[in-house]
């Protein structure tokens, strides 16, 4: 009952200054607008980047490296990292770097990894990034001894191959260690494409290749190293010192450096990190330019009720209860603004792709208009093409991309909403130079 007053004046001035001046209306759709656009867009700029840092983690770098090993040790040790609380996978594998050449004549560099036959199964995130437009995961040598390789999707259309052609690896470290005059000995060995992969990460489309554990140690004289993916990468620190003393005692381990996914691409996520956060700070100034309208409104209003503060304050009400009136404005203000910007933002944010759509059937309709006028009138140099934000043709993806992070939405709408508080908070400040016996005096 004591603050009921208070709310009770608060929501008639914003409902009857409405009528008079449109501020409270206007900074409402501005803090919805500002905590819907960094909504929609932090979305979006998530959807991209952890689509990346997920496609790294999950294919090339893993989560934790243990390497090189000995080449009898590597499953050994394997078994021994499951045991390790937190740790979902770990994969033995070879990587080296080779020239891929096709069977008519062009040739691209590629790195290529040697994995066991059963890494998807042993790799359940590996096995979620990896879509195959062609084949399967299959790097079992055939009856006819052919072994197989898996390629990217854009490393085969530049290479002009299909499923089911032969190409050539050709590596340099095995050529220097070739003891013989022979292709094979000269680190020239043939492979039969049994697959056809698409990660959604072009670098690994258009570079990354797949063979057998035992072909891949004919490219390369170190041992293979042991990848490892964890329940969740953000402690991987704790996991790297389990994994160091549980595989600390294992023979082979001597020359083994342990590392985690920090210290792999560490400019390229610092990279992402550094736009995400000036992306906040871009789009966040719309709060800063709406707080200000709040503060000026507010301001304006205080002038505006002089009389009714002195007599609130002839009644009864402290200073600081009737500053607490125009507070409560600039916390309506800020919770209606922000509240409604984050359940539009939402709203966009988990279906994007439609969204885009909805745009871009608006755009082509208005096109189709225009093109249809033209053509009435007689001309053709002016027709238009069908739109799209990011056509297939120009941009390496298939659709939007969006992730909301929870904790993120609720610090966006604690942006917004604090900062009409904060505005209404610093404005009610002149209500402490009103005197009120001088207000009534004159009326």
């Amino acid at each position: 009952m004591k603050f009921r007053w208070i709310w009770f004046i608060a929501a008639r001035y914003i409902f009857r200054k409405q009528k008079k001046s449109p501020s409270p209306v206007l900074s409402i759709l501005g803090i919805a607008t500002g905590v819907l656009a960094l909504i929609v867009i932090i979305s979006v700029m998530n959807g991209f980047q952890l689509g990346f840092i997920e496609s790294i983690l999950e294919i090339s770098s893993y989560h934790l490296r243990v390497g090189p090993l000995d080449a009898t040790a590597a499953e050994e040790a394997a078994a021994a990292v499951l045991g390790v609380p937190g740790v979902e996978a770990a994969v033995p594998f070879r990587e080296f770097q080779a020239l891929v050449r096709g069977r008519r004549g062009g040739q691209h560099a590629a790195v290529v990894r040697g994995l066991p036959a059963d890494a998807l199964q042993r790799d359940v995130g590996m096995a979620r990034r990896l879509e195959f437009e062609e084949g399967s995961f299959d790097l079992t040598d055939d009856l006819n001894d052919k072994r197989k390789i898996l390629v990217g999707a854009e490393l085969v259309r530049r290479l002009g191959l299909r499923l089911g052609d032969e190409i050539t690896l050709f590596s340099i470290p095995s050529l220097f260690s070739a003891a013989g005059d022979n292709e094979e000995d000269a680190g020239l060995i043939t492979f039969t494409i049994a697959g056809v992969f698409r990660t959604g990460f072009y670098e690994y489309d258009t570079s990354w290749a797949f063979v057998g554990t035992e072909n891949a140690a004919g490219f390369s004289d170190t041992g293979p190293v042991l990848g490892i993916k964890l329940k969740n990468r953000f402690y991987d620190q704790r996991a790297l010192e389990l994994v160091r003393a549980s595989l600390h005692t294992m023979p082979g381990m001597e020359n083994a450096k342990f590392s985690s996914w920090r210290d792999y691409n560490r400019s390229f996520f610092g990279a992402l990190r550094t736009e995400k956060l000036f992306m906040f700070i871009l789009v966040g100034l719309i709060f800063i330019v709406v707080g200000l309208n709040i503060y000026q409104a507010q301001r304006r209003a205080v002038l505006e009720h002089r009389e009714d503060i002195g007599l609130l304050r002839a009644v009864g009400g402290g200073e600081r209860a009737v500053r607490l009136v125009f507070v409560c404005d600039g916390a309506i203000i800020g919770f209606t603004g922000a509240a409604s910007g984050l359940i539009l933002g939402l709203l966009i944010a988990s279906n994007i792709p439609q969204f885009f759509t909805i745009m871009e059937n608006i755009v082509n309709g208005i096109i189709h208009i225009v093109n249809s006028i033209v053509s009435i009138s007689g001309s053709t140099s002016g027709s238009a093409g069908g739109f799209s934000f990011f056509s297939p043709a120009v941009f390496y993806i298939k659709e939007i991309p969006s992730r909301i992070i929870p904790q993120e939405a609720v610090l966006i709408f604690m942006f917004g909403f604090l900062s009409a508080l904060l505005a209404a908070w610093y404005a009610s400040r002149k209500i402490s130079r009103i005197l009120v016996a001088e207000v009534l005096r004159y009326e």
